[in-house]
């Protein structure tokens, strides 16, 4: 039962290196994401990938509160 788990896990993370790009050096990161999701692990964080340069856009969340504004020079309130 071992070797279908690790059969499985091996494939698993093959798909995920080939979905990141085929980046060197981040074999055991797809390793561990693979054997999480194979374990049933998919609450647990994911291992970061290495993200294309269109993929690595600012992530931070946007600010949505109105600011405030001052009255303009003249005008009547």
């Amino acid at each position: 039962m071992t070797d279908n788990r690790q059969e499985r896990i091996r494939r698993r993370a093959h798909a995920i290196w080939e979905q990141a790009g085929r980046p060197d050096g981040a074999h055991q990161q797809h390793w561990d994401q693979a054997a999480a999701e194979i374990d049933g692990g998919e609450s647990r964080p994911k291992a970061k990938l290495a993200k294309s340069p269109a993929a690595a856009k600012d992530t931070k969340p946007k600010d949505n509160k109105p600011k405030a504004t001052k009255p303009r020079k003249g005008s009547a309130s």
